[in-house]
């Protein structure tokens, strides 16, 4: 059986990672977000919580309800979402902006009360970034078959999360949200993001 191609040549002529394909959203997403270092507190809780609504399903499916999920949980600040009650949650089933499952959302409000101790005790993005010694891995993967979908590393946030009460935080979770936020530059080498995640790695 032929190897599937890791790198696609796209008409503008740049070879990217092949999981976007050729989908204009997930392009954009691909070529302006994912794997850059995100270091924002809100963004990374955003982006955690966003993770665990994909559990089953794929990326690009919450992607396109990104915007929807920003409106209904509050642009998704931990300090109203913990406040969250059961009319709330009630409401948030009701919307067919998100994906509606009631043990996700629960999990959400349990994520930001999770949230505010961690960033009391020092941030949520030192507290993360010290899991990687606060600057991006650079495994420089040059096919899509050496890109892990877990490590030790995502093992072991996923288990400390968990014991602070995050929830859909298992760690093939973990390093997916590693990868996007840029804890980790799996943009294979040959992809012109590479370089660039790189460099920003470099001036972090």
């Amino acid at each position: 059986m032929p190897e599937k191609p890791s790198l696609i040549l796209h008409p503008d002529g740049r070879e990217r990672c092949w999981w976007p394909g050729l989908d204009p959203l997930y392009v954009a997403y691909h070529d302006t977000e994912w794997g850059e270092p995100e270091r924002d507190d809100r963004a990374l809780f955003e982006k955690l919580i966003l993770d665990g609504f994909q559990a089953g399903l794929s990326w690009i499916t919450v992607l396109r309800k990104r915007e929807s999920f920003r409106a209904a949980f509050d642009g998704f600040d931990p300090e109203r979402i913990v406040r969250y009650d059961a009319a709330k949650v009630a409401s948030l089933m009701g919307d067919a902006g998100i994906v509606r499952n009631r043990a996700k959302i629960e999990a959400t409000i349990r994520g930001a009360r999770a949230w505010l101790d961690i960033q009391e005790g020092g941030g949520f993005s030192r507290y993360l970034w010290s899991f990687v010694d606060g600057a991006p891995l650079q495994p420089n993967l040059r096919r899509r078959e050496d890109a892990p979908t877990q490590t030790p590393i995502s093992e072991a946030i996923s288990r400390d999360l968990k014991a602070r009460g995050f929830g859909f935080c298992g760690p093939t979770i973990v390093y997916a949200f590693m990868q996007a936020v840029g804890m980790t530059n799996d943009h294979l080498v040959g992809c012109f993001r590479h370089a660039e995640c790189a460099a920003l790695g470099d001036a972090a």
